[in-house]
């Protein structure tokens, strides 16, 4: 939760993804917006404290598993394991349609998205509610067992060590639940990606996105004043 500034009111806060290879130039420039930055290695991330009270937490797209990023600094090593071609699967779903492929290096190496309707929830009463709750049930069950299929296809195109899971989270779960998935469900899974209905576009989105970067950024407050100068 972002921490209050010195009116009461919440920081703001933003969420950006940057590839490996671009990550040094955004620190530097990071570092220019905000009067220069400290750097902290903690086990949430690498987090850059600014002379204005702003920060940055770099979280890498993957774990090191055995297989480090090297560099002569903890920037430097984040950039390089972010840069890393490991290949994901990634399953976005909601309940107007989905998106699943394979991704490496920012890219897809297979895909496919679809459309599917589940109808929204009514406040309606009665007989007339329980028969909508069991037409959307039937919906949400057809939705899982297509995506299911269609994903268990994708995958099957080249092989992956991460599962991506996006969108809504509880369809997720379901579709990675199905007897089809049951090998790919025991794969490591990454962070979450929100997104929004998953046409082509956004799957593409989200394959650059799982093999980058996640940085938060909270803005500085309005009222601090810093600790001291430091340089950009």
């Amino acid at each position: 939760m972002p921490a209050p500034d010195a009116s009461g009111s919440a920081a703001p806060v933003r969420t950006a993804f940057v590839s490996g290879a671009r990550l040094p130039g955004w620190a530097e420039r990071f570092g220019a917006s905000h009067g220069g930055y400290r750097l902290e290695d903690t086990d949430h991330g690498l987090r850059l404290v600014a002379a204005d009270g702003a920060e940055a937490l770099l979280q890498a797209p993957w774990p090191a598993d055995g297989r480090p990023g090297r560099g002569s600094g903890p920037l430097e090593r984040l950039a390089a394991l972010a840069s890393q071609p490991r290949r994901l699967g990634l399953l976005l779903v909601r309940r107007g349609g989905y998106g699943v492929g394979v991704a490496s290096e920012g890219m897809l190496l297979a895909s496919k998205a679809g459309t599917r309707y589940v109808q929204s929830r009514t406040a309606a009463g009665g007989q007339s509610q329980q028969r909508f709750a069991r037409r959307r049930s039937n919906q949400a069950d057809a939705l899982v067992a297509a995506v299911a299929g269609q994903a268990a296809e994708v995958f099957k195109a080249a092989a992956f060590e991460y599962v991506v899971p996006g969108g809504d989270r509880a369809l997720a779960g379901l579709v990675l639940a199905e007897p089809a998935l049951r090998s790919y469900a025991l794969l490591p899974r990454l962070a979450y990606l929100d997104v929004p209905e998953p046409r082509a576009a956004v799957l593409r989105k989200a394959a650059a996105d799982a093999c980058s970067v996640r940085i938060t950024v909270t803005d500085a407050g309005k009222n601090h004043t810093g600790t001291g100068q430091a340089s950009a």
